[in-house]
């Protein structure tokens, strides 16, 4: 049999363990060409844009 712990560790050592497991939330920023909501510092994936320059031409989606 493997070995067994000799004490239960105590929930205030357990939850000071998981202090740093949370998930944060991802901070978005509006798209200053289309107003879609992005991560700073990367290329709009609705539009294509950063900085105002063109970066991924995207297709525009017709409506039928």
């Amino acid at each position: 049999m493997p070995p067994q712990p000799k004490r239960k560790i105590s929930k205030g050592r357990r939850d000071r363990r998981r202090a740093h497991d949370a998930l944060i939330p991802l901070h978005l920023v509006p798209c200053k060409q289309c107003g879609a909501m992005r991560r700073p510092h990367h290329v709009c994936p609705e539009c294509g844009t950063y900085k105002g320059v063109t970066f991924i031409e995207m297709e525009t989606k017709k409506k039928t």
